[in-house]
């Protein structure tokens, strides 16, 4: 039975955090779990495709991609502007910051230039995606380039989704922002990995939030504007807050002064407080726009889910924890964990802006290059060559 952390309504819970704690139910005989456990009989390939989520937008991030491919690349943006009806490709090239920054505009911008990347890589390098593989994932925003990578979702239905899940939040953050008077958004924890679980025990406790398992109900009393949640658990060191800025500051205040706990705090470049109860709106868009898209189940390959650190096990469930994912705990550790050591992903293929989520994954299975294995961040036209290079020499030694 799945605890309060992985119900709609109710707020973060505790979630396994090294050896402290498991929140994960049996996969059984599900169709996933036959499915992944066979991908050593389809090929040996134990190979796994990133994608980043908010916060690794640029002006001038698809530039380069345009420039040293315009047969796929410019094509690809023109279709991208068709599907939204206006020149977003004008504003991942031109800015002005004010305009990308926007999160209307930066989460389908970051997921549109990730799905440009994979383009590129299937037409103009041969890349086959379905066969060279195994499992695709995303982090937050990350999870809909996931799913059109592997073969859930099309991309234009992906894109018409996000663009209007990002107004639906922006929209949320303004109000809430209106409502309260306190200013919204995001801050980074990092901690000793020793640590990192007390630290979330007692985030809780200050929360009002118990332990798994509780049956006090008080703290969902607490209206979604006055609640920080854990937003994300990415690391064994790092985790992420979001809600009002100034209750956060009180909380690390408590944290320190009763705690015993002092983390390094480091506010992110977001004023909207993503994957917490004030974005219960996108949650409800998500659930009506997930009916009317045509899903395939299953697809290419398997996918996890954020919400459950676990391929998605069916259509019905795709559509309830990509809507739940807009207010639940991104469990990014886990999901990394449950490939390296469980299914022995030894191949991670980061594709999309930025290397935030190449170093995330580094951080849990190593930057070494063993044989067989290693991972890699596909960001720049100038190093795909090399990359693809090392990956096939890879596949060649594990073969």
């Amino acid at each position: 039975m799945l605890p309060a952390l992985l119900r709609l309504k109710r707020p973060l819970c505790p979630v396994r955090v090294g050896n402290y704690a498991e929140i994960r139910p049996s996969m059984g005989l599900g169709a996933s779990a036959v499915w992944i456990r066979s991908l050593s009989t389809r090929r040996n390939l134990r190979t796994a495709l990133f994608f980043p989520g908010h916060g690794v937008h640029r002006v001038g991030m698809a530039t380069p991609w345009v420039d040293n491919f315009p047969n796929t690349a410019r094509p690809f943006m023109d279709e991208m502007d068709s599907i939204l009806g206006f020149h977003l490709s004008r504003i991942i090239s031109d800015g002005p910051n004010s305009e990308l920054n926007k999160t209307e505009n930066s989460q389908p911008a970051i997921m549109a230039t990730s799905i440009l990347i994979l383009r590129v890589l299937e037409k103009e390098f041969g890349f086959d995606t379905k066969s060279r593989v195994d499992v695709s994932l995303g982090h937050s925003l990350g999870e809909y380039s996931a799913l059109v990578a592997g073969g859930y979702i099309d991309f234009s239905s992906a894109l018409k989704m996000v663009r209007r899940r990002a107004e639906i939040m922006a929209r949320c953050s303004r109000d809430a922002s209106q409502l309260s008077g306190d200013s919204y958004g995001m801050v980074a924890l990092v901690c000793e990995p020793d640590h990192l679980g007390e630290l979330i025990v007692a985030i809780h406790e200050f929360l009002g939030l118990g332990s798994a398992g509780s049956k006090d109900d008080s703290s969902y009393e607490v209206p979604p504007i006055q609640q920080v949640m854990i937003a994300n658990i990415n690391s064994k060191n790092q985790i992420v807050l979001s809600g009002s800025i100034e209750r956060i500051k009180t909380l690390l205040v408590q944290l320190r002064q009763f705690g015993g706990h002092d983390p390094r705090a480091v506010r992110l470049k977001s004023e909207s407080p993503f994957h917490s109860p004030i974005m219960a709106p996108a949650a409800s868009y998500m659930r009506s726009a997930l009916e009317e898209v045509t899903i395939t189940f299953p697809a290419l390959m398997p996918c996890i889910s954020n919400v459950t650190a676990l391929p998605f096990q069916s259509k019905d469930e795709l559509k309830d924890l990509l809507s739940r994912q807009c207010i639940e705990t991104v469990r990014w550790w886990d999901s990394i964990r449950y490939l390296d050591q469980e299914q022995g992903v030894k191949r991670w293929i980061g594709i999309g802006p930025g290397k935030v989520g190449r170093n995330l994954v580094g951080k849990e299975v190593g930057r070494i290059m063993t044989k067989g294995g290693g991972v890699w961040a596909i960001c720049d036209p100038r190093e795909i060559e090399d990359i693809l290079t090392a990956l096939e020499k890879t596949e060649f030694d594990d073969s």
